[in-house]
């Protein structure tokens, strides 16, 4: 990570000419996630929102994966199709950095504080739509203003929501498909965002993201807090096993999670719950981690020469 560390911090010198991000956009593309309804894998929304991501990003990106994996149910006794789809941009850049979020939703909602809604599924408006609409508005920069001296992969993963509490192996299965074959120049590090449109937003630094990308870490919040968002908070949080967590366990790629796992704060949970829907999300909140994110690769493509 030395290597990775040095880019980094030269990077960040620059980077004062990055492009606005648009947090009433990706609000509208969180709203347009919703409008299909749950997104788990087998159900109509998750179909219709396969064919409006692939509608939407092949015009944009420079190539388009899309990768189908045919994986076991986790607990029922058939086989299913999930879809990860990797928008690349800059393809003949050797330096490579991703951004990673889960677009499939929650079947049922198990931590719903009403026992009858809890085999119902959840409209995901936070947890998997947040972070998807940031990478589609991500995109459609990346098209709009092109990347001169790094790539960047945007990774939309399928199959991260179907696990059990205790049962920790069945999440991140879009992602533990992926690491059996990452396609070349695979990225020196990644970025997972995942419920980032919190109207409480706080973001601690994740447990296990400090102990595989810790300069990754840095780099992030000490941008983030120069930019004047202090939500990117200085303390430790809780330890998330999600997809960066996959990722770098069988990819062996660096990874980090900025995500806002209190929502909307210690004291309510929509987390997994039908309460998680639009208007418990922020334009505000998707604006913040957009800008921060857009400042760190624009500031990478003006400070590394290759």
């Amino acid at each position: 990570m030395k290597k990775i560390l040095v880019l980094i911090l030269f990077g960040l010198c620059f980077g004062q000419n990055a492009p606005p991000f648009d947090g009433n956009r990706a609000m509208n593309l969180l709203q347009t996630q919703c409008d299909f309804g749950p997104r788990f894998p087998e159900s109509e929304g998750h179909v219709k929102m396969k064919k409006f991501m692939v509608q939407f990003l092949q015009p944009l990106a420079d190539s388009l994966y899309i990768m189908d994996e045919k994986i076991p149910h986790p607990y029922k006794r058939h086989y299913i199709t999930l879809t990860n789809l990797l928008a690349r941009f800059n393809l003949d850049a050797g330096y490579r950095i991703m951004l990673m979020a889960h677009w499939d939703t929650r079947e049922f909602a198990d931590q719903d504080q009403n026992p009858e809604n809890q085999s119902l599924p959840i409209l995901g408006a936070n947890d998997g739509a947040s972070g998807v609409a940031a990478l589609l508005t991500l995109a459609e920069i990346l098209n709009q203003l092109p990347l001169l001296n790094i790539g960047v992969d945007l990774l939309f993963v399928d199959g991260e929501d179907m696990g059990k509490s205790g049962d920790a192996e069945k999440f991140g299965l879009g992602t533990q498909a992926f690491a059996k074959h990452v396609p070349e120049p695979r990225p020196q590090f990644a970025i997972c965002l995942d419920m980032i449109a919190d109207q409480e937003q706080h973001f601690p630094i994740e447990y296990f993201s400090l102990q595989q990308a810790p300069e990754v870490v840095q780099a992030i919040w000490t941008l983030a807090n120069d930019l004047g968002y202090p939500q990117f908070e200085n303390r430790m949080g809780q330890a998330v096993m999600d997809d960066h967590y996959y990722l770098y366990k069988y990819a062996k790629i660096p990874a980090i999670d900025i995500i806002d796992f209190e929502y909307p704060n210690k004291d309510v949970n929509y987390w997994h719950t039908l309460q998680d829907i639009p208007q418990n999300c922020s334009a505000k909140s998707l604006e913040a981690v957009g800008s921060v994110i857009t400042h760190f690769i624009y500031s990478q493509d003006e400070g590394i020469k290759e």
